[in-house]
């Protein structure tokens, strides 16, 4: 699929602020399975954009507002290419999550993180999946999946975005980023290597991922996981949804939690307090290489990437 993608924020301010400087996050990643094909930066006041990509692959524009203002809008434009993932059946045993040299390459997403924080509820969710019995990797992964989507229930503003797992596994609502950190989160403790996914998500309805009806949407940025599968790579599943990671995707960021991947993260000098609205349009150009995002498959499928 080919998507042109707009997102713009705006920031206002009750009072003038004397300058301002921001972090954004928005622009798609180059990996197996999407490709860039345009990004530009504009803000206003006009200010210098500094692009660099930071310890994790991930493209940050910086910039700085230095007169004095009562408001920001920043627009990032993009247009990127996402194609099929291709799947294989994988069924490594948990006995390869042991092995030193994964766990080595793995150790930045094994360890908890503030947003994946061990916790009562947590550890006891893990256990009764554990309690299953000996299973291999992928089942197990495919079961948090699972196990995380029926927990929590999709409400929009039920939650901040320090809230941790077991906060989440209490209230029994939340939203995208939630269900992300609640799936890294179990993960973990069930010594699968995961990472927290920022990206886009082209459907009418967060919660359900239902198409959308004709070729543009307005969305709001998405979170998803992806989990090391030894000697396949990584496995991407959305579980707000239950949903496989498919074309209508768009990956912006991986990170240990929201932390390493936040759209926007700034400060400003000043007394004023700020409101900050933001959104996403997202337009459909080409379905040549598509096909619909379906069910996760009940047999054992895991992408070819490493």
């Amino acid at each position: 699929m080919r998507f042109d993608i707009r997102y713009r924020l705006a920031f206002e301010y009750r009072n003038v602020v004397r300058h301002s400087q921001n972090e954004l996050r928005a622009c798609p990643l180059t990996d197996d399975h999407q490709m860039l094909l345009s990004y530009r930066v504009a803000s206003s006041p006009m200010a210098r954009v500094h692009g660099f990509t930071d310890y994790w692959g991930t493209r940050v524009d910086a910039y700085g507002i230095r007169e004095p203002h009562v408001a920001v809008e920043i627009v990032a434009e993009s247009a990127v290419e996402t194609r099929q993932r291709p799947l294989t059946v994988a069924s490594p045993s948990m006995a390869q999550l042991a092995d030193p040299e994964f766990t080595d390459i793995h150790a930045e997403f094994l360890a908890p993180t503030r947003h994946t924080e061990r916790g009562e509820r947590t550890v006891a969710c893990a256990a009764e999946i554990r309690a299953r019995g000996e299973i291999d990797v992928v089942s197990l992964v495919l079961d948090i999946h699972r196990r995380v989507h029926r927990s929590v229930t999709y409400e929009s503003g039920s939650t901040d975005i320090g809230v941790t797992p077991d906060d989440v596994l209490r209230g029994g609502r939340g939203v995208c980023q939630d269900y992300a950190h609640l799936a890294v989160a179990l993960c973990r403790e069930l010594g699968v290597p995961a990472r927290y996914v920022s990206g886009y998500f082209f459907a009418a309805d967060d919660a359900t991922g239902a198409a959308v009806v004709g070729d543009s949407a307005e969305v709001q940025t998405h979170a998803w996981f992806e989990a090391a599968i030894p000697g396949a790579g990584w496995l991407a599943l959305d579980p707000t949804n239950a949903l496989a990671v498919g074309e209508r995707h768009v990956a912006i960021g991986r990170g240990r939690d929201y932390d390493d991947v936040p759209p926007i993260r700034g400060v400003y000098a000043g007394a004023a307090a700020a409101t900050l609205d933001a959104g996403v349009e997202m337009r459909l150009l080409s379905t040549a290489s598509s096909s619909p995002d379906q069910p996760l498959p009940l047999h054992q499928q895991v992408q070819q990437q490493q």
